[in-house]
């Protein structure tokens, strides 16, 4: 297939009258036209103009050995030319989702042993609805239905998952949340801290999710479902201590704890899941993004022996699954992706050498005139835009200075994204430490073009 013969304002214009994005603007997209990517290789990605751009958002949060890798390619062609298809319903299984199963119990959290395979985070999410209901449904506790979140989680865009999440402007469109799901307060110290010492604000955060336990009734309370940090939310670091506080009050109050791992798993926290580093016993994961380093769509949950005995033994079938549920091709690459993060140490090199360095890089920001806050934790960074740095005084309306600014990261050939006025990055854990020096130069010139177009604005 040659798609080589059409310069940049070509696709911008078949992009334009064919093709409807994500979470787009599609009037400001057609306005403005594509960026169009053509090629990738490391922590860089090529535009059809030839521009270079370094990709500090490793795609979409996902691309974690890096591109380019032909070993992943490899293994995927070599997969298709044996077994291109097969489903898992039928009583039937492919050995790559099998052998993967088996993998995965040695990797995730202490517990996790059984798997169920879809091809995103949103289905994944979808299907940790499915399987908590059903469980307490088998349990004869089938009043227990209701699912806390937090607000600016993020878990999908099905209406399941968006309804687990907590972000408003998706629950503006298509009648959200639906029934059962609630949203408590956010372990976000520097918006909602206020005169608080950051342990004290943490047993607020949880405090409020106890008084929503108790406001709906701890009998109709299935699960409590969080990200270890909240990433599209705004990389939201919990204070020391909340998730084991948070842990204690779902054993105390029979409530199954479920753990989004579809960002921070696979590396981006510097152990293989975020549960590991905050020491978190979930009863059950979802894991997509990192498990293929975005190479192919894959997902997949973790269900706790607790959890899924009851299904396996009580439950007779569940009526639930996906076409491609285990499909046979990107099982076989996350076996191949799984291996280098293990055989290059790739996670322990994230941890020891090139977590630490970006995240003093980056706090070099916090003496910048426009930066409230840099938080981070393993190759997340979330940077605060703000107008006033004494006061904690965020812009309004919100999003329109971190839009300028990613704008000017963009023209700058750096990949960063705007979430609010915050700007976030999550690279490759491949990324090299002089990637991150050409990082803070790109940024800090971004930075200083986003202060001179504020003091032009009257926001």
């Amino acid at each position: 297939m040659h798609l080589s013969n059409r310069n940049t304002s070509q696709w911008q214009k078949i992009d334009s009258d064919h093709h409807l994005h994500p979470f787009t603007d599609y009037k400001d997209l057609n306005n403005t036209g594509s960026k169009i990517i053509v090629s990738a290789k490391g922590t860089y990605v090529t535009d059809s103009e030839n521009n270079k751009l370094l990709d500090m958002m490793a795609g979409l949060w996902c691309v974690n050995i890096g591109y380019g890798r032909k070993e992943l390619s490899e293994v995927a062609k070599q997969q298709m030319d044996l077994l291109p298809y097969y489903n898992s319903f039928f009583k039937t299984a492919t050995t790559p989702s099998v052998e993967l199963s088996r993998i995965l119990s040695d990797i995730t959290p202490k517990g996790i042993n059984k798997f169920f395979y879809g091809s995103s985070g949103s289905e994944s999410n979808d299907t940790l609805v499915r399987l908590v209901r059903r469980y307490w449904d088998i349990l004869g506790k089938k009043n227990k239905k209701t699912f806390i979140s937090r607000t600016y989680a993020y878990h999908g865009s099905t209406m399941a998952s968006a309804s687990l999440g907590g972000m408003q402007a998706m629950h503006g469109q298509g009648d959200l949340p639906l029934p059962g799901f609630v949203h408590v307060t956010p372990p976000y110290y520097y918006k909602f801290g206020k005169n608080m010492s950051e342990s004290e604000f943490c047993n607020y955060a949880v405090s409020e999710v106890e008084k929503k336990i108790n406001e709906i009734g701890p009998d109709n309370i299935a699960a409590f479902i969080g990200e270890p940090i909240q990433g599209a939310g705004g990389v939201i670091i919990p204070p020391p201590n909340y998730w084991q506080l948070i842990q204690k009050l779902c054993k105390k109050y029979e409530i199954l704890l479920c753990v989004d791992e579809v960002i921070c798993g696979f590396g981006r926290t510097g152990e293989w899941f975020g549960s590991q580093f905050y020491n978190i016993e979930p009863d059950i994961i979802t894991f997509a993004k990192g498990i293929t380093s975005g190479y192919l769509p894959l997902s997949g949950i973790g269900i706790s022996d607790q959890v899924s005995n009851i299904i396996i033994d009580r439950g007779g079938e569940f009526y639930h699954g996906y076409t491609y549920s285990g499909h046979p091709v990107p099982c076989a690459v996350a076996i191949e992706n799984i291996r280098i993060l293990k055989e290059e140490k790739i996670i322990e090199n994230v941890k020891n050498n090139i977590a630490p360095y970006l995240q003093k890089r980056m706090k070099e920001f916090e003496n910048h005139p426009l930066v409230g806050e840099v938080r981070g934790q393993g190759l997340l960074v979330g940077v605060e835009l703000v107008k006033n740095k004494k006061q904690k005084e965020f812009f309004e309306p919100t999003g329109k200075v971190g839009n300028i600014c990613r704008d000017h990261c963009m023209n700058n050939n750096l990949i960063m994204r705007a979430v609010r006025d915050g700007m976030m990055c999550s690279p490759p854990l491949t990324i090299t430490k002089e990637d991150i020096d050409i990082c803070i130069d790109r940024f800090s010139k971004a930075l200083d073009l986003t202060a001179k177009d504020v003091n032009k604005l009257t926001i």
